[in-house]
């Protein structure tokens, strides 16, 4: 018998039930929660400690339990307040590669009452100095590559893994850390759920990042927000919720923990839930291959780059990853051609695609199981405390099917942007989150990401959906990677341009390419320029493609 959604969702969320949901208002507008969450990231510190000798973090051949985490990360706390006068609302930076040290740092941050504000490794030395100022952060916490870029700063340094010599000033992690005692306290704070917690900077792929100003009740809801939606696609399998639920999930981590995909939808969720987390010092698919193997993985959870390697490299029929259940994806758009392929390559592996921002603390629409084979280009059902609306320029709802921008609501929803009451005013309207995204909902009420309304081409008057013609460049054997772009144009405004890169041996031009997409897509969404890179297309650490990049290096603009 076919199970319906809104029979799922009176199964999980019914009264006495582990999803049972609440009304609560917030900043003045109703919203539905967990009502069984944890309020605040404290009490999810403190929660995990019951998963006890149970491994929560392996990176390399280190392991770090439950009991371990918590009692480095409490005794950080206590340093950061004891040693650098931390106090409730100061904002405390990291800046690192996925080393074990960044989680706790992040958790002890929290557990002091202090703002944690992960900031992009990637970053150089400018790039790094503008977030220390701009969050006005009172200590940072950096490893060693990044200690040598703020080698000038001011801001007092705690350093892990240390390359060579500390800068003036720093400490090292371990020497900070002293004595770890097994009856280590957390340092007496009060924090409510409304309270700030985070503060990640966006992307910046249009502009100088801003800091996404998130609370401990947008961290608490967040890993019952993924957790919900795993047993949600369990249901709508027609297979018994409670069956999955005791069953211990082991992720790779493949994309970086200063992203929130990293932090939320995976990092969070594991310590929801007692799972392991695999790290990786840098993303290698072969690597990956190795630690599936190795540490007996179930679930890889990243952006679609990720799972797109990892099927294309020369090593994926030399490893045992049968204990690869799944693969779970977001942060940027999905080629249909990607669930294809992992249906071909990896039969009776699960795929999940999930669409979520900084601004919504990761997950907030989903899509996994049956539902995902039947609708592939879509993100899926919004997630039971997640409300969601298309509307046109003027705020008003469009019809069924229309596209206009995706606008959400929920506990997930981030307050504001750090000290930018103009951007907050911008994006966040009467409880409602501006995504920038055009989309459109079907019938059933899956939702489909048709673009970045800014990066959506506008030829002659006609909309040109990137990502739609993207996604038909993927289907052709020869194509890796693609990319499409705005090229300026005289008498339209502009025309399509795509960036390609073809697969190792492969020889596809321009004119093959152009033929292929002609029975697929309108003539005007064709490209008429190609430019073929040899090299990856250019990525901020959250997947998405740099198209500012690419447009400076194609066309100088």
């Amino acid at each position: 018998m076919t199970v319906t959604h809104d029979q799922v969702l009176a199964q999980l969320t019914g009264p006495g039930q582990l999803f049972e949901m609440d009304e609560v208002e917030v900043r003045g507008a109703k919203i539905r929660t967990w009502k069984h969450a944890p309020t605040t990231f404290r009490t999810l510190l403190e929660n995990s400690r019951w998963h006890g000798e149970a491994v929560f973090v392996v990176y390399e051949d280190e392991r770090v339990t439950y009991e371990e985490h918590f009692r480095r990360a409490a005794t950080l706390a206590n340093r950061l307040v004891e040693d650098y006068g931390v106090t409730k609302g100061d904002r405390v930076a990291i800046a690192m590669r996925n080393y074990p040290e960044w989680i706790v740092s992040f958790s002890a941050a929290l557990a002091a009452g202090a703002v944690a504000v992960p900031l992009n490794a990637w970053w150089t030395t400018s790039e790094l100095e503008y977030g220390l100022s701009d969050s006005g952060a009172k200590v940072v916490i950096v490893d060693g590559e990044r200690a040598e870029r703020l080698r000038g700063t001011e801001v007092p340094m705690i350093v892990t893994r240390a390359t060579g010599g500390l800068p003036p000033g720093a400490r090292e992690f371990g020497e900070v850390l002293g004595e770890v005692r097994a009856d280590v306290p957390l340092p007496s704070v009060e924090l409510d759920p409304e309270d700030p917690a985070t503060i990640f900077y966006t992307s910046g792929t249009t502009g100088r990042p801003k800091g996404a100003l998130g609370s401990h009740r947008n961290l608490g809801q967040s890993p019952m927000t993924v957790a919900y939606a795993l047993l949600r696609s369990v249901a709508l399998a027609g297979k018994d919720p409670a069956s999955a639920a005791g069953t211990r999930r082991i992720t790779l981590l493949t994309v970086p923990l200063f992203h929130v995909t990293g932090c939320f939808a995976v990092m969070t969720a594991t310590m929801f839930s007692g799972g392991g987390l695999v790290l990786m010092f840098k993303w290698d698919p072969g690597q990956a291959l190795r630690l599936i193997e190795r540490e007996k993985v179930t679930i890889m959870t990243g952006v679609p780059t990720n799972a797109w390697q990892l099927l294309s490299h020369p090593d994926l029929g030399k490893h045992d990853i049968s204990s690869l259940g799944g693969i779970s994806y977001g942060g940027a758009p999905a080629p249909p051609k990607l669930l294809e392929r992992i249906g071909d390559q990896l039969p009776q592996r699960q795929a999940s695609n999930g669409y979520g921002m900084t601004e919504t603390t990761a997950l907030a629409i989903y899509n996994s199981g049956p539902a995902y084979l039947a609708k592939p280009d879509s993100i899926g059902l919004p997630l039971a405390v997640c409300d969601v609306r298309i509307t046109d320029p003027l705020g008003q709802e469009v019809p069924v099917g229309e596209v206009g921008e995706l606008c959400m609501r929920g506990p997930n929803v981030i307050t504001g942007y750090w000290n930018r009451p103009d951007a907050t005013a911008e994006t966040f309207v009467d409880g409602w989150l501006h995504t920038g995204d055009l989309a459109k909902v079907d019938e059933e009420g899956y939702v489909y990401i048709v673009d970045r309304a800014k990066d959506m081409v506008i030829r002659g008057g006609e909309n040109v959906y990137c990502a739609e013609v993207e996604a038909a460049l993927f289907e052709h054997p020869d194509v890796d990677d693609a990319a499409v772009i705005g090229v300026p144009d005289d008498e339209l405004g502009e025309q399509v341009g795509a960036v390609v890169r073809l697969r190792a041996g492969a020889a596809a031009t321009a004119e093959e390419l152009q033929e292929f997409l002609s029975g697929s897509l309108a003539t005007f969404k064709i490209p008429v320029r190609f430019w073929f890179r040899e090299t990856e297309l250019p990525r901020n650490p959250g997947g998405k493609i740099l198209k500012t990049h690419l447009r400076r290096e194609t066309l100088g603009l």
